[in-house]
């Protein structure tokens, strides 16, 4: 089997995907624009091969690392980064080398623009939040006063919470029309809900081999644009109504053969037109692990390895891994430089010796989200989770 993996260097964890398909025997070839010698040993050593581009955007260079490939060991069977931000240019990709397995380019725009996600869940009975496609301020007044202020707007086919915005009243709706960039952008009303994903790797038939589940913070909008602090868990119990959930979404979008990260409000109050208190309303979905370190808290929470899971997907179509093992809490709390912290670092490790389990810088390029360092702690009890969080981010006021 021959996989081109794309990016196999960003995120920095990413090695362990390649490094589980070459223990399986794959031809794992890595393909991407940072130069070989900056690439760890690690990454090196899971790749039979490694193509340098000079700009992974110019889309003739990567086609001719493709025919490269192609030549030199036949036909491509799979292609991947597991990386939202090149989803559209990985399926151009498999579609022009009739690369069989993975989406191809017609299927994106239903996993890309958010806009084209509703029908999808509407088809899986989960309901979702009204919205309105941005197009004059007139319009947009008219859809506040409609479903009520506030309301949401982010770009339909944005990643993360890059120029997502929170709209209290006309004067910032003005505002937003008159400085918003030139794209797309989807404006939704309002939804006051805790944030939990249903994540998971599916077959070849859309089965489920591997799910798990996330809570993540309300708005990592504000945390991005206020400079806020994030922590996040993976929980050792997947509640049964976000398991039912979740697996209508993966039937309705079809998913088959991948990672994806599915994401939900589960309601603070009751929503005219969605729900009770307490009940499950889609978000988003994306196709690909959650970002950052989070495929590895999953590990940490599940007692297992995801990479093998997934690359056990990929070679046999199932995993062997054993799931049914002891689950824990995996807590990951950021900290921002800059900020006056009562506790050191010293002090944490010294704390949570026994339970740390990641202890890293975060790069520049995700640090606006995650912060510029972090610690992740596996954990008992929620009670022993709150507590960590309290003690890494607590800070003299």
């Amino acid at each position: 089997m021959n996989f081109v993996f794309v990016s196999p260097q960003f995120p920095a964890s990413y090695w362990n995907f390649c490094d589980r398909l070459k223990q399986r025997g794959v031809t794992v070839l890595g393909l991407s624009d940072a130069p070989y010698d900056s690439l760890s040993e690690q990454v090196k050593n899971s790749l039979t091969e490694y193509y340098r581009v000079d700009n992974m955007e110019d889309y003739d260079q990567m086609v001719r690392a493709m025919g490269y490939f192609t030549h030199k060991y036949g036909k491509i069977d799979w292609l991947e980064s597991n990386n939202e931000y090149w989803l559209t240019q990985d399926a151009r990709l498999r579609t022009d080398f009739n690369i069989t397995t993975g989406m191809k380019s017609e299927q994106v725009a239903n996993v890309r623009r958010k806009s084209a996600m509703k029908a999808f869940y509407k088809k899986a009975g989960v309901p979702t939040a009204r919205y309105h496609m941005v197009s004059s301020l007139e319009e947009g007044l008219a859809f506040a006063e409609e479903v009520g202020y506030p309301v949401f707007v982010k770009p339909d086919g944005g990643m993360g919470a890059e120029e997502s915005y929170k709209l209290s009243n006309p004067d910032e709706m003005r505002y937003f029309y008159e400085t918003k960039s030139d794209v797309d952008y989807i404006m939704e009303e309002f939804i006051t809900g805790d944030i939990w994903s249903y994540d998971g790797i599916s077959d070849s038939h859309g089965d489920i081999i591997f799910e798990t589940t996330v809570s993540w913070p309300r708005s990592v909008a504000d945390i991005v644009n206020n400079k806020d602090h994030l922590s996040y868990y993976t929980a050792n119990i997947l509640p049964e109504d976000l398991r039912r959930a979740g697996r209508a979404t993966v039937k309705a979008f079809d998913v088959r053969s991948r990672f994806f990260h599915l994401e939900f409000f589960r309601l603070l109050d009751d929503k005219e037109g969605l729900g009770k208190k307490g009940d499950i309303v889609a978000l988003e979905v994306n196709m690909r692990p959650a970002g950052g370190w989070t495929p590895d808290m999953y590990n940490y929470a599940n007692s297992v390895d995801v990479y093998s899971i997934w690359a056990d997907m990929v070679v046999y179509d199932k995993t062997y891994v054993d799931l049914n093992q002891r689950k824990y809490f995996a807590v990951y709390a950021g900290r921002r430089n800059g900020k006056n912290y009562i506790h050191t670092p010293e002090e944490i490790r010294e704390r949570y010796r026994d339970q740390i389990v990641m202890d890293e810088d975060i790069p520049e390029i995700i640090s606006g989200a995650m912060g510029d360092h972090m610690w992740t702690a596996r954990l008992d009890t929620e009670e022993q989770k709150d507590e960590f969080i309290d003690f890494v981010q607590a800070t003299w006021q």
